[in-house]
């Protein structure tokens, strides 16, 4: 049996979580058109006959405006020595720029096998593909370079393959119900942040966190959820509850849809929304979000 773990890293907005999905055929990490979705690292598991593969999918690494930033782009660089393969994704609708030489040269440094998956094949028509092949294939010497489409799923396969063949001989690190090692709370305000991404436009974003505070289980069934969306702003938070309280609701409606969907059972969500001023600059906020500056 063959058993390792592969770290999923690039620039922000690459497809790093939408290849994970596709990987594992179910969603464990949630995606947006957003830069930045990701701020933790999350694990995914495949089971195959085969074998097992762990995948790291890590924040997107930028060039970091706040403490949060540095913590994402840490926790992503820490993976580097502690997997078996890497997966450097990059945009194959976007020329390598500077971006792209910085993550090079850290992985010029680093030892583990390397290999550059060039997504979004399906964007870009055959012509421009090959052009962006052969801008990043000189970026870096990498064991294999391997064009896909997370979208479509196209040679998906095939990279399953090559990562199984890179695999050591191992026993299976997670038991083959388990597809990912988050907490179902984590999961929950994870897939409530996403609609908020989804929602929303301009600054929000990226000024939105996400806390389940307490769970209850209903006497008639059922689970009551009631979380709080932080942000950073009085202005963000009109936004965020809308013109009475349509934003809140949408948000809310579709979260749920999809928390249920999660745990198989009937869910009431509650939502609040809370300003915790510059939370992504605070050491102390950033903790008791669940994200550790120590990296």
């Amino acid at each position: 049996m063959k058993s390792g773990f592969v770290s999923i890293i690039g620039r922000p907005n690459v497809g790093k979580s939408t290849l994970m999905n596709q990987m594992l055929g179910q969603k464990v990490a949630i995606i947006s058109d957003k830069p930045q979705t990701t701020r933790n690292r999350i694990v995914g598991i495949l089971h195959e006959e085969r074998g097992q593969i762990v995948f790291l999918d890590t924040p997107g690494i930028h060039k970091p405006r706040y403490k949060l930033g540095e913590i994402m782009v840490n926790t992503a660089r820490k993976t580097l020595n502690e997997v078996d393969l890497i997966y450097y994704v990059v945009d194959a609708t976007a020329e390598p720029g500077r971006g792209e030489e910085f993550v090079s040269g850290l992985l010029r440094e680093i030892a583990t096998p390397i290999l550059l998956i060039i997504n979004k094949m399906d964007a870009v028509a055959e012509e421009i593909a090959f052009k962006q092949i052969d801008g990043y294939s000189r970026l870096c010497s990498w064991q294999e370079v391997v064009p896909v489409s997370a979208k479509t799923g196209k040679n998906l396969d095939r990279l399953k393959d090559l990562s199984f063949d890179r695999m050591p001989s191992g026993p299976a690190y997670y038991p083959p119900e388990l597809i990912t090692d988050q907490p179902e709370q984590v999961l929950m305000a994870e897939l409530i942040r996403e609609k908020v991404l989804l929602a929303t436009r301009e600054e929000i974003p990226h000024a939105v966190a996400v806390v389940i505070e307490h769970l209850q289980k209903q006497p008639a069934g059922g689970l009551a959820v009631h979380a709080t969306i932080y942000t950073e702003r009085d202005s963000q938070k009109g936004i965020l509850i809308g013109k009475g309280g349509a934003m809140l609701k949408t948000i809310g409606q579709q979260a749920r849809l999809e928390i249920e969907a999660l745990l198989g059972a009937k869910i009431f969500l509650e939502l609040w929304v809370k300003v915790k001023k510059d939370w992504r600059q605070r050491p102390d906020v950033l903790r008791n979000f669940g994200f550790d500056e120590r990296f």
